[in-house]
């Protein structure tokens, strides 16, 4: 190939380079949800937004490989940040995508994450608002880096933090774990796996919106639990709420091929990365009606009540109960297992 199929250093110049590979492949690949004057095109915004709260988020993506079964860094990315703000109990509205590319990143590769971005941005009914480009010498960023922040309004009736936590709500999760996770190390290290094993990437919006809007204040918290997994998310929540958890592993929804992986690997499922999984803490008496709302969403289609908030404690523990009927402490794991995941 010629260096006119890949990026070059002067890509990143801030010259004719740069306005051509901003014109000619980055706002024509993000397509209708990238709302910027390809002529007029500025450092900023104004992005119109709804009364009430707004809610701001920011995170980078630096996943290996840059594409995976299920998805690709432009996905990851913006259904990353749109499950941010969802959790927060919030409506996304627009996000900002930078870009860091490594010189000699192949121009096709960069369209396709970019069409996979606008694609996942426009579904979510959300705006690419603005953004920025830099170039980096090879070596130096492992094809590309993905900057995004993102903005939203906050729901009505959206009541979500570690303070509302009690002792009987009960902990809801919305499919099987570690979908994610699986299925980029079984592409990284070339497991050539052929059974049906993709990210679980989407955009969870949808799902926290119903929640809030059917069940209101009876909705205590919410998370997506990407680095670190559900281990991870269950010990921070019992830290900070000061209460003790208990969960059943037999009402894990599992997908039996990520399980597979996972044990392959020597990894535990519980702490691989989810990017399409709602975790919710519900009122006890709203937690049926909860997972009945949820369940009408082919998104969680599996969701199930997976374990409950038992008592206030001075050291709080999270405890899963086994299917061999014993009892095993589950951890915040100390670093991170699976490193470059999202």
């Amino acid at each position: 190939m010629s260096d006119d199929d890949h990026i070059l250093l002067a890509h990143g110049g801030g010259g004719q380079l740069t306005a051509e590979l901003i014109r000619q492949v980055i706002l024509p690949a993000l397509g209708p949800a990238c709302r910027q004057e390809p002529t007029r095109l500025t450092d900023s915004a104004q992005v119109g937004l709804a009364g009430g709260p707004v809610v701001f988020t920011t995170d980078s993506y630096v996943v290996k490989p840059l594409e995976f079964p299920g998805g690709d860094i432009g996905k990851l990315a913006v259904c990353g940040t749109i499950n941010d703000l969802a959790v927060a109990g919030a409506q996304p509205r627009a996000i900002s995508l930078a870009l860091v590319l490594e010189e000699g990143l192949e121009i096709e590769l960069l369209r396709r994450v970019l069409v996979s971005a606008g694609r996942a941005a426009h579904d979510a009914g959300v705006t690419i608002a603005t953004g920025d480009t830099k170039v980096v010498e090879r070596g130096a960023a492992d094809g590309m880096v993905i900057n995004t922040a993102g903005v939203g309004t906050l729901l009505k009736g959206a009541e979500v933090g570690f303070d509302r936590i009690a002792p009987g709500d009960r902990i809801i999760i919305t499919g099987p774990l570690g979908e994610h996770g699986m299925a980029v190390m079984s592409r990284r290290e070339g497991l050539g796996i052929s059974a049906d094993l993709a990210s679980d990437c989407a955009a969870i919006h949808e799902l926290s919106a119903a929640l809030v809007g059917e069940l209101g204040p009876a909705v205590h918290f919410m998370r997506d639990p990407t680095r670190g997994g559900l281990a991870a998310t269950l010990a921070e929540l019992a830290d900070a709420a000061g209460c003790d958890i208990e969960i059943a592993e037999t009402a894990i929804p599992v997908n039996p091929t990520a399980q597979a992986v996972a044990e392959m690997l020597g990894l535990d499922l519980l702490a691989a990365a989810n990017e399409g999984k709602l975790l919710a803490v519900i009122a006890p008496e709203a937690a049926e009606r909860a997972v009945s709302v949820l369940a009408a969403f082919p998104l969680a289609r599996r969701a199930a009540v997976i374990g409950q908030v038992t008592r206030r404690s001075d050291y709080p523990l999270v405890e899963m109960l086994t299917r061999a009927a014993g009892r095993r402490v589950v951890q915040m794991p100390y670093g991170e297992e699976l490193p470059r995941i999202c």
